[in-house]
């Protein structure tokens, strides 16, 4: 299932939204009729917070099944309902941004080549996976840069064919070329998506959630 929504007026609904294949982290005061599209259309349990009063949960944090990486910004209580469900990770590093700069599934993890070591380690417990530091076509913010579930992978069309290689066997899934909100390459700024949907930027033409539902194999 795919929905277009925006969040605050923004279509980049991404950078506002964090997602897995049980949950939706979702900021709050969105309005009950997103939130109610979210749940139906990602079929997820969906929980409002503010992280160190940011509504920019989609940058602050990212998730698989198993766990969850949040800004060091953020508190204990922000994330309270997390704890037990799945490990968390509050990362103390100079990238703090790590919605942006982490792109996760349940088989693997792509960071940010700045990440130091230790965080690299942490990382790694945190979501029980492989943790490799690289980029996407050129892009150090790997988790604005693509979209990864368990069923596939969308990376945007400057996205060298060698990259696609190591990516599809990384994660361990299909990788499709696409864009999203009309042209933007930042897919993961663009759009949230786990196992069973999609929640897309308002902007994000036919074409591209053709592509999008393609590549991520979402069946309506």
């Amino acid at each position: 299932m795919i929905a277009k929504l925006s969040i605050f007026g923004s279509p980049f609904v991404g950078v506002y939204l964090s997602v897995n294949n049980e949950l939706a982290v979702v900021p709050r005061g969105i309005d009950d009729g997103v939130k109610n599209k979210i749940a139906k259309t990602l079929g997820v349990e969906v929980h409002e917070t503010i992280l160190d009063g940011s509504h920019l949960i989609g940058s602050l944090m990212v998730m698989n099944s198993k766990g969850a990486v949040v800004t060091n910004f953020a508190s204990e209580e922000d994330v309270n309902f997390l704890f037990d469900n799945m490990n968390v990770l509050f990362v103390e590093d100079k990238i703090n941004a790590v919605g942006n700069d982490i792109l996760a599934n349940d088989k693997a993890a792509l960071v940010h080549v700045d990440f130091d070591r230790e965080t690299v380690k942490l990382i790694e417990d945190a979501l029980d996976v492989e943790v490799v530091k690289g980029t996407i076509g050129g892009i150090k913010t790997v988790g604005s840069a693509a979209v990864v579930t368990g069923k596939g992978m969308l990376v945007h069309p400057e996205t060298g064919e060698n990259e696609v290689e190591f990516l599809k066997n990384l994660f361990g899934v299909p990788v499709y070329l696409t864009t999203a909100n009309y042209g933007s390459k930042y897919l993961g700024a663009s759009l949230v998506a786990n196992d069973n949907g999609a929640v897309v930027g308002e902007k994000s033409s036919s074409v591209e959630i053709d592509r999008i539902e393609n590549g991520l194999d979402i069946i309506d």
